[in-house]
């Protein structure tokens, strides 16, 4: 079995996060794809939402998709997120499981900084989905990690979580720049400060 796992904060998930997602999925033939909100990402200092309504959001996003579910592994664990020690406890923990890390092309070109990336990389591929205003070029990896890089076209979407929460603070539409069971959860909960008809 083939799982593809997309980490990453997820405050709020959107399209651009299923999209890469699919495209994944669709080019190197997924059974299926985990998303991990991760509890402290090792590269932010805060988020704007909690790490269990992050995964409820989450959750939300992927319950129509047959072949995405959500894993809580990193929220449970709680403490900084590296990738390393999540990817030992899941090789661990599924064994029969052929893991592949999907990640934008942004932190594709910063992934030689990543926690001892070198052991990491001995563990599994990493595929690589663009996004706009990022430059992917494997070339300019070092060779150990060209050789576990794969990449994956998706539709260019300039969204971010970070332009989603800025929308909300200026009472601006986030409608369809993530999925409708999130936008419904966001309204009712009132997370990011939103109102009840101010996303519209």
């Amino acid at each position: 079995m083939k799982v593809g796992i997309m980490g990453g904060t997820f405050d709020p998930i959107h399209i651009g996060h299923m999209l890469a997602a699919e495209a994944a999925r669709d080019v190197y033939q997924l059974d299926e794809v985990w998303f991990m909100p991760s509890h402290i990402p090792p590269h932010k200092l805060e988020s704007g939402a909690t790490g269990q309504i992050r995964l409820e959001m989450t959750s939300e996003a992927v319950s129509g998709h047959p072949s995405f579910r959500t894993l809580d592994f990193e929220i449970e664990r709680g403490g900084v997120s590296y990738t390393v020690d999540t990817v030992t406890e899941l090789r661990r923990a599924y064994p029969h499981i052929e893991f592949t890390f999907i990640i934008g092309a942004d932190m594709v070109n910063y992934l030689p900084k990543w926690h001892r990336i070198d052991e990491l990389a001995g563990m599994l591929h990493f595929i690589g989905v663009n996004r706009p205003g990022s430059s992917l070029d494997v070339n300019l990896l070092p060779s150990f990690l060209q050789k576990v890089v794969k990449i994956a076209d998706m539709p260019l979407v300039d969204i971010s979580s970070t332009l989603i929460r800025k929308r909300v603070a200026a009472g601006e539409s986030i409608r369809y720049m993530v999925p409708d069971r999130v936008y419904d959860y966001i309204v009712r909960s009132g997370i990011y400060g939103i109102q009840p008809g101010t996303a519209d």
